[in-house]
């Protein structure tokens, strides 16, 4: 069993936020795969879908960003899913708007919903870091950026973004990580 968990904070008005972006990806698999509606197990919505022969919770934490590890844990020891069937999707700020990165077993970066995970688990778990670019405001915290919501300009390019968040978690899935940081790291 596959564990993909998009980080983001829970809420219509954070629903567009560039820190939900975890989010905005785990709704538009879901929807690609034909998920079931979203049960309330360990803080979190999870929807079970089939991937091949895979079984895959699709998550998205209800504690708030800085509190995702909660429900992380909570969900690793209820379904006994190791750290190489995790994967947590997550807003990047030191990536470009659009450009997405798999990582492993590496730091937090300042991300404080990783930083939860880091401190719950370990950190020896797959990422997909989601660009969301840097505030073009010098002075503009990066805080605030995040929480702020996509430009409407870039509705299209958003909805390619997370149709091709889409396809490398999708690769993460089928032909696992290494498969999947070769071939989306590259772009």
């Amino acid at each position: 069993m596959k564990l993909i968990v998009g980080l983001g904070n829970p809420g219509p008005k954070y629903t567009f936020n560039r820190h939900n972006i975890g989010f905005l990806v785990i709704d538009a698999l879901a929807h690609e795969l034909g998920a079931s509606s979203a049960k309330t197990e360990c803080q979190a919505l999870v929807q079970k879908v089939k991937v091949g022969v895979d079984d895959v919770l699709l998550v998205k934490p209800q504690t708030f960003m800085n509190l995702s590890g909660t429900s992380v844990q909570g969900l690793m020891a209820f379904y006994k899913i190791g750290l190489d069937d995790l994967l947590v999707l997550h807003d990047e700020v030191d990536l470009p708007f659009c450009k997405l990165r798999f990582q492993r077993n590496r730091g937090h970066g300042g991300h404080n919903g990783i930083r939860d995970i880091h401190a719950k688990v370990g950190s020896d778990y797959s990422r997909l870091k989601l660009g969301v670019g840097r505030p073009t405001v010098p002075q503009m915290e990066v805080a605030d950026f995040v929480l702020q919501n996509f430009a409407k300009e870039s509705e299209k390019e958003l909805a390619e973004f997370i149709g091709r968040a889409g396809e490398a978690t999708l690769c993460y899935i089928e032909q696992g990580f290494q498969k999947a940081q070769n071939v989306f790291n590259k772009e």
